[in-house]
């Protein structure tokens, strides 16, 4: 796997000045692109997207300090329409203008090339389990809210809040199946992934039965789960699970992820300091 995708690295860096598509970059990685678009934001930290911007212009400001080409050749050789939509990109990534740049030979900032090396952890574990479920409904309430990936999102704690323990306990009380009580439900997250991307946030429980009237209400087909559990402080646990699932057991493990709604189970401590964390994501099994 890590072959694979380093042949996917070495792909962008041929291609930074042409279109480079997330499709092909997948098949050269031998899984799905909604998997290795996962994957490689668990793995490098960014989304595929924004690497691909920042590597572009890291050496679209080598051409811009050699002064060898136009601003506009640059520009355009590296997918900007315009002199104006360059500057601005380069300014947002080098806190100088390409022109000025150029006058005065500014310090720029540098995206590394990345590449990908097996690193002997695992010292720890992690805990899961493969579950082949009917489909279900996810009964409760929805709203929609950028995406955080670390530390608490305050539109979830404020939504939550609003809903009220009457609220949350009607809407617990549905539960009749696995994954069992109130459950966070992140769906239709907007791509590419980055921090204030938004999702559609369900406080929810898992059901056969009716939606009650003025509940909203997610469709689940039937499907292959990976259940993930972890215990430890909050709320690090859950936001660590995430990370590990995808930067160590994916790669260990003959599945890629599928699309679908990612659900999450947390049980607190009486002080809210300690979690016990159940992550339930929609599987599927590889044929390679």
């Amino acid at each position: 796997m890590l072959e694979r995708l380093n042949q996917a690295m070495e792909y962008i860096e041929r291609h930074l000045d042409s279109e480079i598509e997330a499709a092909e970059l997948a098949r050269i990685a031998a899984t799905s692109e909604y998997h290795f678009r996962r994957l490689f934001s668990a793995l490098a930290g960014l989304p595929l997207s924004e690497y691909v911007r920042r590597r572009r212009l890291t050496v679209a400001g080598a051409e811009v300090l050699a002064g060898k080409e136009t601003l506009l050749d640059v520009a355009v050789r590296y997918g900007y329409g315009s002199g104006e939509a360059f500057a601005r990109a380069f300014r947002a990534l080098h806190g100088v203008g390409p022109g000025e740049a150029r006058r005065t030979g500014a310090v720029l900032y540098s995206q590394p090339r990345m590449s990908f090396r097996l690193v002997v952890e695992g010292s720890s574990g992690m805990r899961y389990r493969i579950v082949e479920k009917d489909g279900f409904r996810l009964v409760g309430r929805r709203t929609r809210v950028p995406l955080v990936h670390e530390g608490m999102n305050p539109a979830i704690v404020e939504f939550t809040r609003g809903l009220g323990k009457e609220a949350l306990a009607r809407i617990a009380a549905l539960s009749d199946q696995e994954p069992e009580g109130l459950v966070n439900v992140a769906h239709d997250i907007a791509e590419p992934r980055e921090e204030g991307s938004e999702l559609d946030y369900y406080c929810a429980a898992a059901t056969g039965g009716e939606a009650p009237e003025g509940m909203d209400v997610l469709e689940v087909p039937a499907g292959t789960w990976a259940v993930f559990e972890a215990s430890g402080p909050s709320p690090q646990t859950v936001q660590y699970l995430w990370r590990d699932v995808y930067t160590q057991w994916f790669p260990s493990n003959p599945y890629v992820s599928r699309p679908g709604p990612q659900i999450t189970r947390t049980v607190f401590s009486p002080d809210g300091r300690e979690a016990e964390a159940a992550l339930w994501i929609p599987v599927e099994r590889t044929t390679g």
